[in-house]
């Protein structure tokens, strides 16, 4: 069950005009968060992100499924009952398989939610996209900042430029 704090934070990323995979980082920061707090760990940083962008779904984000031979055709149809789901609203589950779903993430560790998982995940994600993609998304992120974010974005990197040039 998402946080509601997930949730409205989610909704006002989407009153900003941020994409539906921005509105679903909420989710997916909120499940970091759980593995880090010991509510429950995960396999690995790929199944606690997978795990985040289904709450998101199933909680009315519209994020797409997955391209055709992005990911298996077993994830991509889990995705679309996922989307399905989150437009009829909240439903009761299983009391069962809720049970059994906790209980097996509970034997799982939580190493998959390390700063040092996140960003090895970040990287060999972003090492599959072309410097165009990254670029275009870049751009994309900085229309949505505001003025104010686009300042302090700048006054931020022009410190990380000064840092490195001192150390290096």
């Amino acid at each position: 069950m998402p946080n509601k704090n997930a949730v409205e934070r989610a909704e006002k990323d989407k009153r900003a005009g941020k994409s539906a995979s921005t509105q679903a980082g909420e989710f997916v920061r909120e499940e970091m968060k759980h593995i880090r707090e010991g509510k429950h760990g995960a396999r690995s940083t790929k199944q606690a992100i997978a795990i985040g962008l289904s709450e998101a779904r199933r909680a009315g984000v519209k994020l797409g499924p997955p391209k055709k031979g992005r990911s298996s055709e077993e994830v991509r149809h889990k995705a679309e009952r996922d989307l399905e789901k989150g437009e009829e609203g909240p439903r009761r589950g299983s009391s069962k398989r809720s049970r059994a779903t906790s209980a097996a993430l509970k034997r799982e560790g939580g190493a998959a939610a390390s700063p040092a998982a996140l960003a090895r995940q970040g990287r060999a994600a972003a090492a599959q996209r072309s410097p165009a993609e990254r670029s275009a998304a870049a751009r994309k992120a900085a229309q949505t900042k505001g003025a104010a974010g686009r300042s302090a974005a700048a006054r931020k990197a022009a410190q990380t430029r000064a840092a490195r040039r001192a150390a290096g």
